[in-house]
């Protein structure tokens, strides 16, 4: 269980470093451009998995048997740990909010934005529509990479469980070969066997046979004589 939290943690931890690498890219783009609200977006959703492993974690810390196998010490420190990766997590949060409100704002025509071909002609009531279009055609984007992971996902499962039946079958086979050659090998001794035998018996019989005739020879010779 203590290997199975501190494996989990280290995926927390993980997942703060590529929520904190999104900010700063994002902080790297112009404010209100369309692949930084796409960054935002994303961000939003890490942000939101992250919390919900750190509640699993402080869970996990709180289970009676993973509790009494760790020494106070440990289970302080661990604690500090989940601490320290919430602040952060609320302080990239905070610096999400803060692009969100400026974000509006930029809705509510408090700041110019960047001219593009697809704003060109467009008053601010166009400019929010647009950007209600793009927040929808991102979250469209995202739902058909996830539609298109899950399925490569199950088209690779399928295919795991596909070599599995072959590598089965393939030892089945092996198997039923081995039991086939020590059948044939089992046969080709008794057959020895029996020619072994078979060559003896006429060996004797033909002894036999050149005895009768010879006695029968004798008896004739005694005759003439």
């Amino acid at each position: 269980m203590a290997d199975s939290w501190t494996k989990e943690f280290q995926e927390a931890v993980r997942l703060t470093e590529d929520i904190e690498g999104r900010i700063a890219e994002k902080n790297a783009l112009p404010p209100h451009s369309s692949e930084s609200i796409r960054i935002v977006s994303v961000t939003r959703r890490k942000l939101a998995m992250l919390n919900n492993k750190l509640d699993r974690l402080e869970s996990l810390l709180q289970n009676g048997s993973l509790k009494s196998s760790l020494s106070e010490k440990e289970l302080y420190r661990r604690q500090n740990m989940l601490v320290d990766i919430r602040y952060k997590s609320k302080q990239m949060s905070a610096s999400l909010s803060s692009a969100q409100d400026n974000r509006a704002s930029l809705m509510e025509g408090g700041i110019a934005p960047v001219e593009t071909g697809r704003t060109q002609g467009l008053d601010n009531s166009g400019l929010v529509k647009l950007q209600r279009q793009i927040m929808k055609e991102q979250d469209q984007d995202l739902e058909s990479l996830e539609k298109t992971v899950m399925s490569t996902k199950h088209i690779a499962l399928a295919v795991n469980e596909e070599l599995n039946l072959h590598t089965r079958l393939l030892d089945d086979m092996d198997q039923s070969a081995d039991v086939t050659n020590n059948k044939l090998l089992a046969a080709q001794r008794r057959l020895g066997f029996l020619n072994k035998n078979l060559g003896q018996g006429w060996s004797l019989m033909t002894m036999i046979f050149l005895m009768v005739v010879v006695v029968v020879l004798v008896l004739f010779l005694f005759k003439l004589l």
